[in-house]
Protein backbone atom coordinates (compact mmCIF):
# COMPACT_ATOMS: atom_id res chain seq x y z
CA UNK A 1 0.00 0.00 0.00
CA UNK A 2 1.21 3.36 -0.90
CA UNK A 3 0.54 6.29 1.45
CA UNK A 4 1.77 8.89 -1.80
CA UNK A 5 -2.08 10.45 -2.88
CA UNK A 6 -2.86 14.05 -3.61
CA UNK A 7 -3.45 14.44 0.19
CA UNK A 8 -1.58 11.89 2.51
CA UNK A 9 -2.84 11.03 5.78
CA UNK A 10 -0.75 12.32 8.90
CA UNK A 11 -1.13 10.93 12.13
CA UNK A 12 -1.26 13.74 15.32
CA UNK A 13 -1.45 12.76 18.93
CA UNK A 14 -4.03 14.34 21.12
CA UNK A 15 -1.14 14.94 23.57
CA UNK A 16 -2.05 15.26 27.11
CA UNK A 17 -5.98 15.42 27.60
CA UNK A 18 -5.94 18.30 30.72
CA UNK A 19 -3.33 20.59 28.47
CA UNK A 20 -3.87 22.66 25.12
CA UNK A 21 -3.46 19.67 22.93
CA UNK A 22 -6.87 19.10 22.44
CA UNK A 23 -7.92 22.46 21.84
CA UNK A 24 -4.74 22.70 18.97
CA UNK A 25 -5.93 19.44 17.53
CA UNK A 26 -9.37 20.90 17.06
CA UNK A 27 -7.93 23.70 15.33
CA UNK A 28 -6.15 21.53 12.73
CA UNK A 29 -9.36 18.98 12.06
CA UNK A 30 -11.00 22.27 10.50
CA UNK A 31 -8.30 23.17 8.27
CA UNK A 32 -7.95 22.28 4.77
CA UNK A 33 -4.26 21.65 4.08
CA UNK A 34 -2.36 19.71 1.65
CA UNK A 35 -2.60 16.66 4.30
CA UNK A 36 -5.57 14.77 5.52
CA UNK A 37 -5.28 15.11 9.65
CA UNK A 38 -5.23 12.30 11.15
CA UNK A 39 -6.18 12.64 15.50
CA UNK A 40 -4.71 9.59 17.64
CA UNK A 41 -6.96 10.44 20.89
CA UNK A 42 -10.23 10.52 22.76
CA UNK A 43 -13.05 12.03 20.85
CA UNK A 44 -15.15 12.60 24.19
CA UNK A 45 -12.40 14.94 25.51
CA UNK A 46 -12.70 16.92 22.24
CA UNK A 47 -16.39 17.48 22.14
CA UNK A 48 -16.17 18.49 25.86
CA UNK A 49 -13.26 20.88 24.70
CA UNK A 50 -14.82 22.02 21.54
CA UNK A 51 -18.29 22.88 24.07
CA UNK A 52 -16.28 24.66 26.66
CA UNK A 53 -14.66 27.03 24.20
CA UNK A 54 -17.67 27.03 21.53
CA UNK A 55 -15.60 25.76 18.89
CA UNK A 56 -16.94 23.40 16.42
CA UNK A 57 -15.82 19.52 16.25
CA UNK A 58 -17.92 17.73 13.50
CA UNK A 59 -14.55 15.43 12.61
CA UNK A 60 -15.65 11.34 11.59
CA UNK A 61 -14.85 9.49 14.35
CA UNK A 62 -13.39 5.90 13.69
CA UNK A 63 -12.45 3.18 16.10
CA UNK A 64 -8.82 1.95 16.64
CA UNK A 65 -9.76 -1.66 14.89
CA UNK A 66 -11.75 0.21 12.65
CA UNK A 67 -8.93 2.27 11.34
CA UNK A 68 -6.05 -0.60 10.75
CA UNK A 69 -9.06 -2.68 8.98
CA UNK A 70 -9.48 0.16 6.34
CA UNK A 71 -7.60 2.96 6.60
CA UNK A 72 -7.44 3.71 2.84
CA UNK A 73 -10.69 4.79 2.55
CA UNK A 74 -10.07 7.65 4.95
CA UNK A 75 -9.76 11.05 2.86
CA UNK A 76 -11.19 13.53 5.61
CA UNK A 77 -9.67 15.30 8.60
CA UNK A 78 -11.08 12.35 11.34
CA UNK A 79 -10.38 10.98 14.86
CA UNK A 80 -8.68 7.71 15.73
CA UNK A 81 -10.44 7.03 19.34
CA UNK A 82 -8.32 5.45 21.64
CA UNK A 83 -10.41 4.92 25.01
CA UNK A 84 -8.22 5.00 28.05
CA UNK A 85 -10.01 7.79 29.88
CA UNK A 86 -13.15 9.13 31.07
CA UNK A 87 -13.61 11.95 29.64
CA UNK A 88 -15.72 13.58 32.36
CA UNK A 89 -13.14 13.67 35.18
CA UNK A 90 -10.75 15.17 33.49
CA UNK A 91 -9.90 18.57 34.81
CA UNK A 92 -7.54 20.65 32.47
CA UNK A 93 -4.48 21.64 34.66
CA UNK A 94 -4.10 18.96 36.26
CA UNK A 95 -1.36 16.58 36.26
CA UNK A 96 -2.30 12.40 37.06
CA UNK A 97 -1.36 9.38 35.99
CA UNK A 98 -4.45 8.25 33.84
CA UNK A 99 -3.85 11.54 31.26
CA UNK A 100 -0.40 10.03 30.90
CA UNK A 101 -1.17 6.92 30.46
CA UNK A 102 -3.70 8.07 27.75
CA UNK A 103 -1.29 10.22 26.12
CA UNK A 104 1.64 7.29 26.01
CA UNK A 105 -1.25 5.25 24.44
CA UNK A 106 -2.07 7.99 22.05
CA UNK A 107 1.12 7.91 21.01
CA UNK A 108 2.14 4.18 20.22
CA UNK A 109 -1.32 4.15 18.09
CA UNK A 110 0.45 6.98 16.03
CA UNK A 111 3.52 5.27 15.68
CA UNK A 112 1.79 2.10 14.94
CA UNK A 113 0.45 3.53 12.20
CA UNK A 114 3.52 5.11 10.71
CA UNK A 115 5.73 1.96 11.00
CA UNK A 116 3.07 0.65 8.95
CA UNK A 117 2.86 2.93 6.80
CA UNK A 118 -0.35 3.89 7.09
CA UNK A 119 0.19 7.61 7.31
CA UNK A 120 3.12 9.21 5.81
CA UNK A 121 4.57 11.06 9.68
CA UNK A 122 3.52 12.00 13.20
CA UNK A 123 3.11 15.02 14.65
CA UNK A 124 2.92 15.38 18.07
CA UNK A 125 1.32 17.73 20.31
CA UNK A 126 2.73 18.60 24.26
CA UNK A 127 2.69 16.20 26.71
CA UNK A 128 3.69 15.86 30.45
CA UNK A 129 6.92 14.17 31.85
CA UNK A 130 5.55 14.11 35.18
CA UNK A 131 2.14 12.78 34.18
CA UNK A 132 4.35 9.97 32.46
CA UNK A 133 6.26 9.12 35.72
CA UNK A 134 2.83 9.15 37.79
CA UNK A 135 2.09 6.16 35.29
CA UNK A 136 4.87 4.16 35.65
CA UNK A 137 6.32 5.30 32.19
CA UNK A 138 9.67 6.25 32.87
CA UNK A 139 10.82 8.02 29.28
CA UNK A 140 12.00 11.82 29.90
CA UNK A 141 10.13 12.56 26.74
CA UNK A 142 8.67 12.30 23.04
CA UNK A 143 12.28 11.87 21.69
CA UNK A 144 13.49 8.70 23.47
CA UNK A 145 9.45 7.39 22.95
CA UNK A 146 9.68 7.62 19.21
CA UNK A 147 13.73 5.75 19.29
CA UNK A 148 12.66 3.07 21.43
CA UNK A 149 9.88 2.50 19.84
CA UNK A 150 11.30 2.33 15.97
CA UNK A 151 14.20 0.48 17.65
CA UNK A 152 16.91 3.65 16.22
CA UNK A 153 20.45 2.89 17.33
CA UNK A 154 21.02 6.11 16.23
CA UNK A 155 18.92 9.58 16.58
CA UNK A 156 18.96 12.87 18.25
CA UNK A 157 16.49 15.88 18.82
CA UNK A 158 16.62 18.70 16.24
CA UNK A 159 15.17 21.96 16.95
CA UNK A 160 14.42 22.86 13.28
CA UNK A 161 13.60 26.96 11.63
CA UNK A 162 14.90 28.79 9.40
CA UNK A 163 16.65 31.68 11.67
CA UNK A 164 18.28 28.88 13.36
CA UNK A 165 18.58 25.12 14.04
CA UNK A 166 20.19 23.12 16.68
CA UNK A 167 20.31 19.45 17.20
CA UNK A 168 21.44 18.18 20.79
CA UNK A 169 24.47 15.57 21.95
CA UNK A 170 22.71 14.80 24.90
CA UNK A 171 19.13 15.51 25.76
CA UNK A 172 16.73 15.20 28.55
CA UNK A 173 19.50 14.81 31.47
CA UNK A 174 20.78 16.85 34.66
CA UNK A 175 23.49 19.21 33.88
CA UNK A 176 25.98 16.73 36.16
CA UNK A 177 25.56 13.88 34.04
CA UNK A 178 26.53 15.75 30.63
CA UNK A 179 30.05 15.54 30.39
CA UNK A 180 29.95 11.75 31.26
CA UNK A 181 28.03 10.76 28.05
CA UNK A 182 30.23 12.98 25.94
CA UNK A 183 31.98 10.68 23.44
CA UNK A 184 34.09 11.24 20.45
CA UNK A 185 31.56 9.03 17.99
CA UNK A 186 28.13 10.17 19.93
CA UNK A 187 29.42 13.95 19.22
CA UNK A 188 30.19 12.44 15.33
CA UNK A 189 27.06 10.70 15.25
CA UNK A 190 25.31 13.77 16.13
CA UNK A 191 27.24 15.83 13.67
CA UNK A 192 26.21 13.12 10.74
CA UNK A 193 22.87 13.23 11.46
CA UNK A 194 22.33 16.96 11.49
CA UNK A 195 23.90 16.93 7.86
CA UNK A 196 21.43 13.81 7.09
CA UNK A 197 18.54 15.93 7.89
CA UNK A 198 19.08 19.12 6.90
CA UNK A 199 20.21 17.32 3.11
CA UNK A 200 16.41 16.10 3.58
CA UNK A 201 14.84 19.56 4.08
CA UNK A 202 16.97 21.38 2.33
CA UNK A 203 18.59 19.57 -0.68
CA UNK A 204 22.41 20.59 -0.23
CA UNK A 205 25.21 20.09 2.42
CA UNK A 206 24.65 22.32 5.34
CA UNK A 207 27.22 24.48 7.11
CA UNK A 208 27.48 22.99 10.42
CA UNK A 209 29.00 24.70 13.99
CA UNK A 210 30.30 22.61 16.93
CA UNK A 211 29.51 24.02 20.28
CA UNK A 212 32.27 23.63 23.14
CA UNK A 213 31.00 22.42 26.49
CA UNK A 214 32.81 24.81 28.35
CA UNK A 215 32.92 28.68 28.98
CA UNK A 216 35.39 29.93 25.70
CA UNK A 217 35.38 26.24 24.46
CA UNK A 218 37.62 25.48 27.74
CA UNK A 219 40.39 27.93 27.18
CA UNK A 220 42.81 25.54 25.84
CA UNK A 221 41.78 23.36 29.15
CA UNK A 222 41.66 25.89 31.47
CA UNK A 223 37.83 25.07 32.33
CA UNK A 224 36.42 22.00 32.60
CA UNK A 225 38.04 18.32 32.12
CA UNK A 226 39.38 18.98 28.71
CA UNK A 227 36.04 17.63 26.92
CA UNK A 228 36.90 19.83 24.08
CA UNK A 229 40.14 18.23 23.59
CA UNK A 230 39.23 14.87 24.14
CA UNK A 231 35.77 14.52 22.89
CA UNK A 232 34.93 17.11 20.45
CA UNK A 233 38.12 18.54 18.80
CA UNK A 234 38.81 14.71 17.38
CA UNK A 235 34.77 14.13 16.63
CA UNK A 236 35.36 17.95 14.55
CA UNK A 237 38.40 16.59 13.09
CA UNK A 238 36.86 12.98 12.01
CA UNK A 239 33.78 14.73 10.29
CA UNK A 240 36.31 17.07 8.07
CA UNK A 241 37.62 14.19 7.27
CA UNK A 242 34.61 12.52 5.85
CA UNK A 243 33.77 15.76 4.07
CA UNK A 244 31.23 17.78 6.25
CA UNK A 245 31.48 21.32 6.01
CA UNK A 246 31.75 21.84 9.69
CA UNK A 247 33.74 24.16 12.02
CA UNK A 248 34.33 24.61 15.79
CA UNK A 249 34.25 24.05 18.96
CA UNK A 250 33.13 27.42 19.12
CA UNK A 251 32.26 29.46 22.76
CA UNK A 252 28.42 28.83 23.40
CA UNK A 253 28.23 32.57 24.50
CA UNK A 254 29.52 34.01 20.79
CA UNK A 255 28.17 31.46 18.31
CA UNK A 256 24.75 32.52 18.07
CA UNK A 257 25.37 35.75 17.46
CA UNK A 258 23.60 37.56 14.20
CA UNK A 259 26.76 37.12 12.16
CA UNK A 260 27.37 33.92 12.89
CA UNK A 261 24.20 33.18 12.65
CA UNK A 262 24.07 34.15 8.86
CA UNK A 263 26.76 31.38 7.95
CA UNK A 264 25.19 28.78 9.62
CA UNK A 265 22.56 26.15 8.70
CA UNK A 266 22.65 24.35 12.35
CA UNK A 267 24.76 24.28 15.39
CA UNK A 268 25.56 20.73 17.34
CA UNK A 269 24.79 21.61 21.06
CA UNK A 270 26.30 19.26 23.81
CA UNK A 271 22.87 19.88 26.20
CA UNK A 272 19.32 20.66 26.12
CA UNK A 273 19.78 24.09 27.27
CA UNK A 274 22.46 25.31 25.38
CA UNK A 275 20.49 25.40 22.16
CA UNK A 276 17.07 25.48 23.47
CA UNK A 277 17.65 28.93 24.92
CA UNK A 278 18.76 30.12 21.63
CA UNK A 279 16.19 28.74 19.78
CA UNK A 280 13.28 30.05 21.65
CA UNK A 281 14.64 33.56 22.18
CA UNK A 282 15.03 33.74 18.70
CA UNK A 283 12.33 31.56 16.78
CA UNK A 284 9.74 30.51 19.38
CA UNK A 285 6.79 30.98 17.07
CA UNK A 286 8.56 29.13 14.07
CA UNK A 287 10.85 26.46 15.49
CA UNK A 288 9.35 22.50 15.42
CA UNK A 289 11.36 19.84 17.03
CA UNK A 290 12.16 16.81 15.25
CA UNK A 291 13.90 13.31 15.56
CA UNK A 292 16.07 12.43 13.01
CA UNK A 293 17.08 9.21 12.74
CA UNK A 294 14.46 7.51 12.79
CA UNK A 295 12.53 5.33 10.39
CA UNK A 296 9.68 7.17 9.95
CA UNK A 297 9.08 11.56 10.39
CA UNK A 298 7.92 12.61 13.95
CA UNK A 299 7.81 16.43 13.86
CA UNK A 300 6.28 18.00 17.23
CA UNK A 301 4.90 21.39 18.64
CA UNK A 302 8.09 23.47 20.09
CA UNK A 303 5.80 24.32 23.33
CA UNK A 304 4.61 22.82 26.25
CA UNK A 305 1.05 21.39 27.76
CA UNK A 306 0.59 25.38 28.76
CA UNK A 307 -1.53 24.39 31.48
CA UNK A 308 -2.13 27.90 32.78
CA UNK A 309 -4.50 28.20 29.33
CA UNK A 310 -5.96 24.74 28.73
CA UNK A 311 -8.87 24.88 27.55
CA UNK A 312 -9.42 28.71 27.60
CA UNK A 313 -10.03 28.84 23.89
CA UNK A 314 -6.32 30.79 24.13
CA UNK A 315 -3.87 28.66 22.45
CA UNK A 316 -2.39 28.94 19.63
CA UNK A 317 -2.24 26.25 16.88
CA UNK A 318 0.68 27.89 14.51
CA UNK A 319 3.77 25.68 15.96
CA UNK A 320 1.37 22.37 15.28
CA UNK A 321 1.10 23.93 11.86
CA UNK A 322 4.34 24.01 10.95
CA UNK A 323 4.68 20.81 12.09
CA UNK A 324 2.93 19.50 10.14
CA UNK A 325 4.29 21.74 6.92
CA UNK A 326 7.93 20.39 7.92
CA UNK A 327 6.60 16.90 8.07
CA UNK A 328 5.51 17.15 4.70
CA UNK A 329 8.40 18.68 3.53
CA UNK A 330 10.22 15.89 5.07
CA UNK A 331 8.59 13.83 3.20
Amino acid sequence: MSVNSTRPRIAITMGDPAGIGPEICLDILQETTVVTPVVFGDPRLLLRVAQQIDRPFTAPVISLAAWNGDFQRVSQPCVVDVPLLDAEVVVPGVVNAENGRAAFAYIQAAIDAALAQQVIAVATAPINKEALYLAGIRYPGHTEIFADRCESKRWCMMQYSDLITCTFVTVHVGYAAVPSLLTESRILEVIELTSEGLRRIRGREPRIVVCGLNPHAGEHGLFGEQEEERFIVPAIQKALALGFRVEGPLPPDAAFLPSKRATTDAYVCMYHDQGHIPVKAIAFDQAVNTTVGLPIIRTSVDHGTAYDIAWQGKADSGSLRNAITLAVKMA
